[in-house]
């Protein structure tokens, strides 16, 4: 792996700067020196300076060190290197793959490095000189711990998601706050066409990532968590790296005005459907804010007899339901209100639409589609569903453990492997 004289020699960069000042200073002196002839005088042909020699030095792991995590990183600095070199090879010589950091001064292996297995790095710099100077490191990983942190995305490779779709990755276990930056860290997301975002803790075991507006139709996504070997609090490590690879798919965003009772469809950009509808009830309203498809269901079963009582309750069919909380709010076919659809709200707090349009909507939306309902007598409550959009961008950004940096955003090249499984959602449904 080789770094530019520009990523990993900046001090040394100043250095040079420096000594060309100082040079620049003998060269005016020496000219005011020079004979009537226009001849240098014999201090400045004694004169001249040799090229810099190159320095390296592995900072961590330490040399000899034992017990070394296998998430570690190579850490090193140089001092006058023009260019930079560094290698990792494990016991048999075998080199391990990885990539330089964008500070230019750590070099992280592709993947966890093998349990109780000894590695040696090697950090060779080059001066101008053209001479190479090498530090060494040999150190041996941990053994293969027995208090393991599973990671999950709620996403599966090769997925098709709408453009309002959250990247979701959960821990089995709670991380401390002090270790949320080191696993933060570790994760990065590539999207061609590049775009800015930014993950967000949303508990101690979740974090979602999403983009400063909307995903764009068409993107490819990849999101990788290296937190395989990573120490995560209490002699806790992460169990595996996980790398997920999606697709967004057209821009098929919702809008639903209860004053007109009427649902706007757009695809990238253009209307192509208005749909009367009934949202929730005085008693029982709505929810107002942008939320996002969680699940879709052909047919289902609500029932609220044990939310709501013997009295209150009931259990009906469903047909084309479209989840948008977790307290039960769906999109979904009523063929019971179609009367009142358009002019009268009569639901228990769904989104309902006609057979007809109900099965339209389950053809043409997708998981991850936004949906916006305005002017309700009550207002979307942060974590009921997918609310990330429902936060402003200042908000959402004050949940990340890393400081935002708006120059830092998505780019594309990214590589996918499966998902380590997805969770299926479950809250009891309202009609």
């Amino acid at each position: 792996m080789r770094a530019t004289q520009d990523q990993l020699t900046r001090r040394g960069g100043r250095r040079r700067v420096f000594a060309a000042g100082l040079l620049a200073a003998a060269l005016a002196l020496t000219t005011a020196c020079t004979d009537g002839e226009g001849g240098k005088s014999s201090a400045w042909q004694g004169g001249g300076e040799s090229a810099p020699k190159a320095s390296a030095t592995i900072t961590e792991p330490a040399a000899n060190a034992k017990d070394v995590p296998a998430s570690t990183g190579i850490t090193f600095t140089t001092k006058d290197a023009k260019d930079t070199a560094i290698e990792l090879k494990d016991s048999a010589g075998a080199p391990v793959e990885g990539t330089l950091a964008a500070d230019g001064a750590s070099w992280l292996p592709k993947g966890a490095l093998k349990y109780g297995e000894t590695y040696t790095a090697t950090v060779t710099a080059t001066g101008d000189d053209g001479k190479p100077a090498q530090a060494t490191s040999t150190f041996t990983t941990m053994a293969k711990p027995g208090k393991q942190v599973r990671i999950s995305s709620f996403l599966g490779d090769d997925q098709v998601v709408g453009v309002g779709m959250p990247l979701i990755v959960k821990f089995s276990r709670a991380i401390p706050e002090d270790y949320r930056d080191d696993v933060q860290r570790r994760m990065t997301v590539t999207s061609t066409p590049a775009q800015e975002g930014i993950w967000h803790w949303v508990s101690p075991t979740e974090i979602r990532y999403r983009p400063k507006e909307f995903w764009k139709a068409g993107s490819a996504i990849s999101y990788r968590v290296q937190a395989g070997g990573l120490p995560l609090g209490d002699g806790w490590y992460g169990r595996a790296d996980l790398t997920v690879d999606i697709k967004t798919g057209p821009a098929v965003i919702m809008t639903v005005d209860n004053k007109t009772k009427l649902m706007t469809v757009t695809k990238d950009g253009k209307v192509i459907k208005t749909i009367p509808v009934s949202l929730g009830k005085k008693s029982t309203p709505s929810s107002s804010g942008t939320m996002v498809v969680i699940e879709k269901l052909r047919k289902t079963v609500f029932d609220t007899f044990e939310e709501l009582g013997p009295e209150e309750g009931y259990r009906t069919k469903i047909d084309y339901a479209q989840r948008l909380t977790w307290g039960g709010e769906f999109i979904h076919a009523a063929p019971w209100s179609e009367g009142q659809q358009g002019s009268v709200n009569v639901s228990h707090g769904c989104v309902n639409v006609s057979m007809k349009n109900g099965a339209w909507l389950f053809d043409n939306t997708r998981v991850g589609d936004p949906i916006t309902v305005k002017g309700t007598e009550r207002k979307l409550a942060n974590g009921n569903g997918w609310t990330d959009w429902n936060m402003s961008w200042d908000e959402y950004v004050k949940g990340s453990a890393l400081p935002y940096d708006p120059d830092a955003t998505a780019s594309p090249d990214a590589e996918a492997t499966p998902a380590d499984g997805a969770e299926s959602p479950s809250a009891e449904p309202t009609a």
